[in-house]
């Protein structure tokens, strides 16, 4: 039975509401048959640089998951984003904590960048499949879900760490009815039907 971690992101400034908790909490209860042997570990990061630090290593030794699928805001997008890469840059701008790394790269003398370990064309075709407007992305920014992302990436690459690591920048979703004229944001009901479509892959490549 693979073990997949699960996570999404709280509010941080200029987003005080992340679509990716809630996301999370309602992929969680999902009941499919596809994920019937999978155990599915939710979890919502704070969004800061101490909590990434803290949480990430007690979630991987505690439940030392085969998989991670990792949702975070991109704001700015109309799709989802499939990140194929983590970049080893740091923004600097203050987490939700108020605090910003004294620093501009994440790990400091380490690789520009490190390619995430999952088969993201795969991931691709489960999302366009589910009717969901979706892209691969080489840039996963330089805030917390990028920082998340290295961080996952870098521990997949150790013994004993996950087999497969992928993060997914969502847009910001619509919550009322889209008026004439405007185009059509997507709703949280898309994104669990994308995210469904996703777990669902993620958990098929597991037992590849």
């Amino acid at each position: 039975m693979p073990t997949i971690l699960l996570t999404g992101f709280g509010p941080f400034p200029g987003a005080p509401y992340n679509p990716t908790g809630p996301l999370v909490a309602r992929l969680a209860r999902l009941r499919r048959p596809r994920l019937a042997n999978a155990k599915i570990v939710p979890h919502i990061f704070p969004t800061s640089y101490a909590a990434v630090d803290r949480d990430l290593p007690m979630l991987l030794t505690q439940h030392n998951p085969d998989a991670l699928l990792m949702f975070g805001l991109a704001p700015r997008s109309h799709a989802l984003r499939i990140e194929t890469r983590a970049r080893n840059v740091v923004s600097l701008l203050p987490d939700a904590a108020g605090i910003a790394l004294p620093r501009q790269a994440i790990t400091v003398g380490g690789p520009a960048a490190i390619a995430m370990p999952a088969p993201v064309h795969r991931l691709l075709a489960a999302v366009r499949a589910a009717r969901v407007p979706a892209t691969l992305s080489r840039d996963a920014g330089r805030y917390l879900c990028n920082y998340l992302a290295w961080r996952a990436a870098a521990a997949a690459g150790k013994n004993g760490g996950p087999h497969l690591v992928t993060f997914v920048h969502v847009p910001k979703v619509a919550h009322s009815a889209r008026r004439p004229g405007k185009s059509r944001r997507l709703s949280l009901g898309d994104l669990t039907r994308a995210g469904t479509a996703l777990l669902a892959a993620v958990a098929g490549s597991c037992h590849v």
